[in-house]
Parts: C-alpha cells; sequence; structure tokens
C-alpha cells in the first residue's frame, strides 16, 4: 500500500488528480499540468515534496566520510551551504543524486530521492562502518514543501520575521520560525526558478502549507502536482534519477562534470572509475529540438542512417518554449550542436537536431537546482 503525506487530504480537497509515485500518494495536477507550470515561471507556486529522503551524518568525522561519500568536495563547503553532487558506485554509475546541507563538520542532513530513500540510507549507513559517526534517516518524520516562482520570496516573507533576502542561492537556515511554526528553509529547488524549500515536522505542515496559501492569494499562487515538477526541472536542465543518469549511467557521461571533483586529492567511492571515463566517455547526453511531427518521449530510440546511436531520457512539448524538446543519451561520436538524428517516433523516423540542453537560455533564465 503507497505512503501517504500529512498533506494528503488537503490535495484531495483541493481537487488533487492523486496517483502513486515512488511508493507515495501525490497529485499528479490540481487544474492543468500547463495552467501549474506557467504559474511557477511567472508568479509561484507550491509542492508537496514530503516524499523525499532525508538523512543524517553526525559525528566527529562527519565531513571525512561525507566527503568519502559523495563525489564533490565538501571540504570546501561553508556552514550552513547547500551542496548538489552524486553518491556513486565503486564502478562509478550512480546510486543516487541528491542535496547536502553543512551545519558544521560534525553535522550534516542529506536530502535523496524518494524512490531510492531507503536503498540510499542502507548504503550510506555500509559504507559508515569505519568512520566515527551516527547515520539516521529522518524520512518519515520530515515533511516538506517547494514554494517556487519569481514571487516566492515575496509570499513567503510575509509569514517570517526572518530576513529572507538574506538566505541566497544555495544557503540555508534553520530554526525560522514560519506560520508559527518551527522550519529549515532553504534557497534550493527543482524548478530552474528562484524559490525555497521549507522542512518541518508532519504534524506543523498542513499549518504552514494552509498559511502560504492563503499568503499567495494575491498573487494567484497555485498548487502544483508532479506533472508541472517534471516539466519544469527538464526545461531547466536539471536531471531525473533512472532518466538522466542511474545505475547504469555515471555522471560524466550524464553531462555533470561540473559536480564531480577530480581535481581533489579526496579518494571518493568511485573516483578512480569516473576518472577513466573522464578520458574516454563513450556516451553523452544532448539536448535536442524535433523537427517534425510527434512528441519524443523518455525510452524512444535514436537512430542515424538506420542505426541505433541511444535513446531519449526526457521529451515534452514545452509549456515555456512551445517546442518538441528532449534529451537523449547518445553514442558520443554524434554529438555536435546543429547535427541532426531520427527518434523513433512510434516506430517512425522523425527528424530531430541537437541543441543546447540549457533550453531556457533562450528566454533568460539563469537560476538552477
Amino acid at each position: 500500500m503507497a505512503n501517504k503525506t500529512p498533506l494528503y487530504d488537503s490535495h484531495v480537497a483541493l481537487g488533487g488528480n492523486m496517483t502513486e509515485y515512488a511508493g507515495w500518494l501525490l497529485p499528479v495536477e490540481y487544474t492543468s499540468l500547463k495552467d501549474e507550470h506557467k504559474a511557477v515561471r511567472e508568479r509561484v507556486g507550491m509542492f508537496d515534496v514530503s516524499h523525499m529522503g532525508e538523512i543524517w551524518v553526525n559525528g566527529a568525522e562527519a565531513e571525512k566520510f561525507v566527503n568519502y561519500l559523495v563525489t564533490n568536495d565538501i571540504i570546501r563547503q561553508n556552514d550552513g551551504q547547500v551542496q548538489y553532487t552524486f553518491m556513486c558506485e565503486p564502478n562509478g554509475f550512480v546510486v543516487d543524486d541528491l542535496l547536502v546541507y553543512k551545519y558544521n563538520a560534525e553535522k550534516y542532513y542529506l536530502v535523496v530521492n524518494a524512490a531510492n530513500a531507503d536503498k540510499d540510507f542502507e548504503w550510506i549507513k555500509e559504507q559508515s562502518k569505519s568512520f566515527n559517526v551516527e547515520v539516521k534517516n529522518a524520512s518519515l518524520e520530515t515533511a516538506e514543501i517547494a514554494v517556487q516562482g519569481p514571487e516566492a520570496e515575496k509570499v513567503l516573507q510575509k509569514l517570517t520575521d526572518e530576513d529572507l533576502s538574506k538566505i541566497t542561492f544555495f544557503t540555508f537556515k534553520d530554526n525560522v520560525i514560519l506560520a508559527g511554526k518551527k522550519v529549515m528553509i532553504s534557497r534550493t529547488g527543482y524548478t530552474g526558478e528562484d524559490g525555497f524549500e521549507v522542512y518541518t515536522d508532519n504534524d506543523s505542515i498542513k499549518d504552514v502549507w494552509n498559511a502560504v496559501l492563503e499568503a499567495g492569494k494575491d498573487v494567484d499562487l497555485r498548487p502544483c502536482g508532479l506533472g508541472c515538477r517534471d516539466t519544469l526541472r527538464f526545461e531547466a536542465s536539471l536531471p531525473l534519477y533512472g532518466q538522466e543518469m542511474g545505475p547504469d549511467i555515471n555522471p560524466i557521461e550524464a553531462g555533470f562534470k561540473f559536480f564531480v571533483d577530480l581535481k581533489t586529492e579526496n579518494d571518493y567511492i568511485g573516483r578512480k572509475a569516473l576518472e577513466e571515463y573522464a578520458k574516454d566517455p563513450k556516451r553523452i547526453l544532448v539536448g535536442f529540438e524535433l523537427k517534425g511531427k510527434g512528441i519524443p518521449r523518455e525510452g524512444y530510440e535514436i537512430e542515424k542512417d538506420g542505426k541505433k546511436i541511444g535513446h531519449v531520457t526526457t521529451g515534452y512539448l514545452s509549456p515555456t518554449l512551445g517546442t518538441r524538446i528532449g534529451n537523449a543519451l547518445i553514442d558520443i561520436e554524434y554529438k555536435g550542436i546543429g547535427k541532426t538524428f531520427d527518434v523513433m517516433v512510434r516506430n517512425k523516423p522523425v527528424e530531430a537536431e541537437i541543441i543546447s540542453k540549457k533550453f531556457l537560455e533562450k528566454r533568460g533564465d539563469r537560476h538552477a537546482r
């Protein structure tokens, strides 16, 4: 039986179209994907992301351990900063992508994907055995909302005396009083827009949710579902585990080398394999625009001159741009802006042109998770 977040009844009351995702019952949409997507791009939207996994790492060797666990250099991370990174297996393939919240050298908070939360906890616990740390899975006792869009700060500022402008991009503040409840708040998100993620306990989240709905009425804040969460992150070139990277795709070929530190002296899990991939990558993730009819979908094959060279990882009719765009993992010799290949749309070849994966640069967006 699927889990319900503490906001399940609120979603139903608001007319949410509920579905099971990663073992949780969550809204796909309330009104329509297009309306909710537009609200986030132009005003503000709010998501229930209580299904995400949260894991504490505490102890004298917390920093040393987290630095061993992930591909970015945690030593350079300041207290109060958030860092996006990967956990990899020794072979370089991705266990999960995650956010690392650094309280101090002995206290870290890891936010992982819902579908991987239990698996990730077991992986982290196993890797921690030779370190002086305590690992705790706080996923089921933690609730979270994401308030995203150009008006996000304006809406949330009504509910707190904390100066939210001082919580800068990829930083966080704990023990903030928001709508009368104690929360941890970070300037992060998964939409490509400015915004915040708010963490609190299961008992407090409904009051916070309702307060944000009320505070956002004057700017037409919309509750948003999983549908536009995916289109928003895709337009902003943000990866989804199991599609752009995963247990058979490493972060180098997925195009996220920026989050893999190959200069540090730190010997983190998977480093040697990732160094080898970086020297001679075989595949690469590219963006493309479909020139003919149809919409590219995850799993569609990519062909060049009748030869299979890869597959679509994500594809949509972009709500913002109005074009049929996608990401594809292809053999590296076929890469290059302006080059073409065929997307097998319902087993029929449709020409596509390789373009930048940074789809929203066409309209000047620069925010990212």
